[in-house]
C-alpha cells in the first residue's frame, strides 16, 4: 500500500442529548448535529467535497424514507455511495475497517460515518412528558441487505429471539464453565460492571454518571429488578438514550492536501470481522467465540503488535456474558490493570442500540489524540455473539496493508464446526448446558427456558413451567450439567421438563 493512500482518522463527534430538553431532536437531526461536529474537528471545511460514501448504522427509535440521502441534503455532501445498514452492534467497528479497505484501495476518498437514536425521547412522549414534533415515521426506502435472522423458528418459540434470554443463557453457560458458585459468580460480575459504572461516571457524554458497588449491580431491588436469571436491569444495556455519533475518514494524502493537522490523524492500525456460527443451538460451545478468538489474532497480526502493546480496550458490554466471552477468548484475566472500557460501557455510558461502538472509537481517537502513544482495542459484537468486530487505533499506521488480506478461509474454518439441527420434538432425557429464569415486572419467575443435550448428542430447548415457589429454589441451583426427562407436548407445540 502506497503511504500515501494510507486511511486515517481525521474528524470525530459525539453528543448526548440533555434527559429533560423540552425540543429534543430526532435521530436524523441528532446526526447531523455531530456530523458538522466532526466536519469542524477536521480544521477544513474542504473535506466536505471529497466525501463520495456515507455509511449510516442502523436507526431503531425511528424510521425515514431515505435517512441517508436526507442527511446528505442537509450537509451539503456530494456521496454518490449512500449505505444504511441493517441492525447490528458490530456495525460502528465493521465499517472503520470497511472504509479503510476502500480508502486504501482508491474506492473512495472520504468516508462519513454517522449513528444516531433518540429512544429515551420515544419512551418520554409514552409517558406522555413531552411532545414530539418529529417527521411521521416512513418505511425506509433502502437497506443493505441482511444475513439470516440471528435465531431460528425453533429457538424463537422458547424466547431466544430476546437478547435478555439468550445473554442469561450464555451467562450461565460461561459459569459453568469458569467453575464458580452462583453466589462467586454474581460477585464476579459485579466487581467488573463496578468499574465500567466508574469509568461511566468520569465520561462527560455517559448517560448515567453514578457509581453502582458490585452488590448493588446484582441484588434485586424496586429499581434494580430481575430481569432474566441471573440479571438484574443493571447488568443489562440502557438502550433508552438519545446519543449520536459521527466521523470521518480519508487518505493521508487528502489530509495533506487540505492542511489537516497531523496531530489530529489517528489510525486504525488493525482490525478483523468474523462470524460465528448462526444459530446458537448448533454452536458447539455456549461460552466461547471463535470469531473473537481469531478476530484478535488477525487485528493484532495486521498491527504488528501482541496483547501487551495495547493499552486500553472497550469490550462491548450489552451483558455480562459477553464481556467474559471477550475476555477469555482475547487472552485477558479479569484482574488485568488496564480497563475494559473507555466509555463505560452499554448500562452506565448508554446502549444506543447499533451505534454504540462508534462513541468508543470517538473516544479511543480523543485519548490518542491527547495521549499519541496509547494503542486502544476497540471490540464490537453484534446478534446474539453472532459476530465480532476488531479495530486496534493508534499514530502509527499497519504492519500489513488493510487491502492485502484474505479471512475467508479462517471464516469457513468457524462455519465447519456447525452441529446437527436440534431435535424440535423431544422424547428423552435432557442434560442441560444452559438456562435461564424468566421473570414478570414483579420480579416473580414464571419458567425456566433450558438448552441442553439428549441422550442421542443432538442438541434441543425445553421449558420447565412450576409453582413461583418451586422455581424460587432453581433460582439457587446450578442446573447445568443436571439431567431430567423431557417430553413434546403437541397441545403446547413446546417440550416440557417435569420437576416435583
Amino acid at each position: 500500500m502506497n503511504n500515501k493512500s494510507c486511511p486515517i482518522i481525521v474528524g470525530v463527534a459525539q453528543y448526548t442529548q440533555p434527559k429533560d430538553i423540552s425540543h429534543p431532536l430526532d435521530p436524523l437531526n441528532l446526526m447531523v448535529k455531530t456530523c458538522q461536529m466532526a466536519l469542524a474537528d477536521t480544521g477544513n471545511d474542504d473535506i466536505k467535497k471529497n466525501i463520495d460514501t456515507l455509511f449510516m448504522v442502523n436507526i431503531n427509535s425511528w424510521s425515514y424514507k431515505d435517512a441517508p440521502s436526507e442527511l446528505c441534503d442537509l450537509l451539503g455532501i456530494p456521496a454518490t455511495q449512500k449505505v444504511y445498514l441493517p441492525d447490528g452492534g458490530d456495525s460502528p467497528q465493521m465499517l472503520v475497517n470497511r472504509s479503510a479497505k476502500a480508502i486504501a484501495s482508491g474506492k473512495s476518498k472520504a468516508i462519513l460515518m454517522a449513528g444516531g437514536e433518540a429512544a429515551y425521547s420515544v419512551y418520554r412522549e409514552r409517558k406522555k412528558k413531552v411532545r414530539l414534533n418529529w417527521p411521521r415515521k416512513k418505511t425506509p426506502k433502502y437497506i443493505e441487505k441482511n444475513s439470516q435472522p440471528y435465531t431460528s423458528n425453533f429457538e424463537n418459540k422458547y424466547g431466544m429471539i430476546y437478547p435478555t434470554c439468550t445473554y442469561a443463557m450464555f451467562e450461565t453457560a460461561v459459569r459453568a464453565a469458569s467453575g464458580r458458585s452462583l453466589e462467586q459468580q454474581r460477585e464476579f460480575i459485579g466487581k467488573i460492571f463496578e468499574h465500567y459504572s466508574k469509568v461511566a461516571s468520569k465520561n462527560p457524554y455517559a448517560w448515567s454518571q453514578k457509581t453502582y458497588t458490585a452488590q448493588e449491580i446484582w441484588t434485586p431491588s424496586p429499581k434494580n429488578r430481575n430481569i432474566m436469571h441471573p440479571y438484574t436491569k443493571h447488568m443489562c444495556s440502557n438502550i433508552f438514550v438519545d446519543q449520536s455519533a459521527s466521523l470521518i475518514m480519508t487518505s493521508k494524502k487528502i489530509a495533506e492536501a487540505l492542511n489537516i493537522d497531523p496531530k489530529r490523524w489517528v489510525h486504525p492500525m488493525g482490525g478483523a470481522d468474523l462470524k460465528n456460527i448462526l444459530n446458537i443451538s448448533t454452536r458447539p460451545k455456549l461460552y466461547d467465540s471463535p470469531a473473537a478468538r481469531e478476530g484478535s489474532r488477525l487485528a493484532l497480526n495486521q498491527a504488528g503488535l501482541t496483547l501487551k502493546d495495547i493499552d486500553l480496550f472497550d469490550i462491548y458490554s450489552c451483558f455480562p456474558s459477553m464481556v467474559q466471552i471477550i475476555i477469555n477468548e482475547i487472552g485477558l484475566s479479569v484482574d488485568d490493570p488496564r480497563d475494559f472500557t473507555i466509555t463505560g460501557g452499554l448500562p452506565y455510558f448508554g446502549g444506543p442500540l447499533s451505534n454504540y461502538s462508534m462513541h468508543a472509537i470517538i473516544d479511543g481517537v480523543n485519548l490518542i489524540r491527547k495521549y499519541p502513544s496509547k494503542r486502544i482495542m476497540v471490540v464490537a459484537n453484534g446478534g446474539y455473539n453472532t459476530k465480532q468486530s476488531f479495530g486496534i487505533y493508534g499514530t502509527q499506521p499497519p504492519v500489513i496493508p488493510w487491502n492485502e488480506r484474505d479471512d475467508s478461509e479462517v471464516q469457513q474454518s468457524i462455519f465447519s464446526k456447525s452441529l446437527p439441527e436440534p431435535v424440535e420434538e423431544a422424547h428423552s432425557q435432557i442434560t442441560i448446558e444452559a438456562y435461564t429464569i424468566y421473570y414478570n415486572r414483579k420480579g416473580i419467575p414464571k419458567r425456566v427456558i433450558v438448552l441442553g443435550h439428549l441422550e442421542n448428542g443432538h442438541r434441543t430447548l425445553a421449558l420447565i413451567e412450576a409453582d413461583p415457589e418451586l422455581l424460587l429454589k432453581l433460582e439457587q441451583e446450578e442446573l447445568v450439567g443436571k439431567t431430567f426427562p423431557v417430553q413434546h407436548d403437541s397441545g403446547r407445540g413446546h417440550n416440557l421438563i417435569s420437576i416435583k
